[in-house]
């Protein structure tokens, strides 16, 4: 009994070990993040539902040609002749087959139906690469605050030195209080740099584990997960593989085809039609049927095509009209959609080159300032420059390491819009679309 009571004890002291001890962060590849996101995603998800209403659609307007069975019984009694009830004569059991053999319309309504589902499924597509895009920065810009926290850190170290001896030479008289001012100036700019990035940082890892699924706590981004990404040139015709690739082009595309066809099966909504049509029936002989007829038979079928020619109908000229009105609506959308598209790609493009023109701006500035930093470093141990040089110096660096860091992540982020407007973004990170 002790030693039973001494095992529950540690089992209650390991278990509570383990609950008080964190989770620790793994890394997490960018690959692997977008999948966990497409998984997760409740946009994705609700894009798939269309998805499979709209291929549902499909089926129901195809299977209109195979037979409608439907089986029951027409129970009733009957007072002098044996009436109908809902239109079939009262039954003991009876079975009725139908199905469409010839109708014009309906065959325009299947092939809308289907270009339909085709175009749900590219919406699918399209929202599949949102949530590519929208984990892909997200995940960037983690790895660049992620990056950026330990530059800030030490600059925040090497800013809180400086007051102390910038504080030491106000107290000797060496410098003047607005020195020591400015001193202090530095080092809370540098402490509202890096709890800016720190917030930043938090609050990207709490979309991203929105996304995954996955807790915040235990997100470790991997800078190096993150592919290439190619070189983009301005020769090339990206507009053009753009609206030819783009699934919100496509599905717009399809859409108005749909819209099409379904406005030319209303139009032929006055075309002649055959259906197949079956009855059997097993008739009571309580319903007078004897009284009436010379001879009565309990077994009853019918079997036969029914046609039917609509020749006046102006409720159907009115949905035709209303069809072909919204065919022109669903036309003059794909039209906006791929000079959207057109225009969006040509502007991105461009903003590509400019981009990386600054990029390298950014750059060169950068080398620049970390080449005076070195220079004003060397000098201060010869005596020749003082404390507040070697602030300014580092100060300045500071900066153009952020501008850097900035530049780069929106040169990223133009490439990776570019990437999705193309249709290339899946196949950038490894992916099926």
């Amino acid at each position: 009994m002790r030693i039973f009571c001494g095992l529950t004890r540690f089992a209650i002291f390991l278990a509570g070990l383990l609950l008080a001890v964190p989770l620790l962060a793994e890394p997490l590849p960018l690959k692997r993040a977008v999948e966990l996101a497409l998984t997760h995603s409740t946009v994705a998800a609700s894009a798939a539902a269309d998805q499979q209403r709209a291929a549902a659609a499909y089926l129901e307007s195809r299977d209109q040609y195979l037979p409608q069975i439907v089986a029951g019984s027409g129970l009733g009694e009957s007072w002098g002749f044996p009436l109908t009830l809902e239109g079939s004569a009262p039954s003991i059991f009876n079975v009725n087959a139908q199905s469409a053999l010839f109708s014009p319309a309906l065959r325009s309504f299947v092939k809308s139906a289907k270009e339909e589902s085709k175009a749900a499924g590219l919406q699918a597509q399209d929202q599949r690469a949102q949530v590519m895009q929208d984990t892909v920065l997200t995940y960037a810009e983690l790895v660049k605050w992620e990056t950026m926290l330990g530059q800030l850190q030490e600059s925040q170290t090497e800013t809180a030195k400086a007051v102390g001896l910038i504080n030491e030479r106000v107290q000797s008289g060496v410098d003047s209080a607005v020195d020591g001012t400015k001193a202090k100036l530095a080092a809370a700019q540098a402490r509202l740099q890096l709890a800016q990035a720190k917030g930043a940082a938090d609050v990207l890892r709490e979309h991203l584990s929105q996304l995954t699924g996955l807790p915040a706590s235990s997100i470790e981004p991997m800078a190096d997960s993150i592919p290439a990404l190619p070189e983009i040139k301005q020769d090339d015709d990206a507009v053009t593989m753009a609206v030819q690739s783009n699934p919100a082009v496509n599905a717009a595309e399809l859409r108005a085809n749909a819209q099409n066809l379904r406005a030319q099966g209303e139009r032929r909504g006055l075309l002649p039609t055959v259906d197949f049509a079956a009855q059997y029936a097993v008739l009571a002989r309580y319903n007078n049927y004897a009284e009436f007829y010379n001879s009565f038979e309990r077994n009853n079928a019918t079997v036969g095509v029914s046609i039917r020619f609509p020749f006046f109908s102006p409720a159907q000229h009115a949905r035709a009209q209303q069809a072909e009105a919204d065919a022109v609506h669903a036309n003059q959308d794909a039209k906006a959609a791929k000079n959207q598209v057109s225009e969006e790609t040509l502007r991105m493009q461009r903003m590509v080159e400019q981009l990386a023109a600054a990029q390298e701006v950014a750059d060169l500035q950068y080398q620049l300032a970390q080449s005076n930093l070195q220079s004003v470093q060397v000098r201060m141990n010869s005596s020749n420059v003082n404390i507040h040089d070697l602030e300014a110096a580092r100060t300045e660096l500071d900066g153009r390491y952020a501008a850097l860091q900035d530049a780069n992540f929106t040169l990223e982020k133009a490439r990776i819009g570019l990437l999705r407007t193309t249709g290339q973004l899946p196949t950038w990170l490894g992916m099926k679309p």
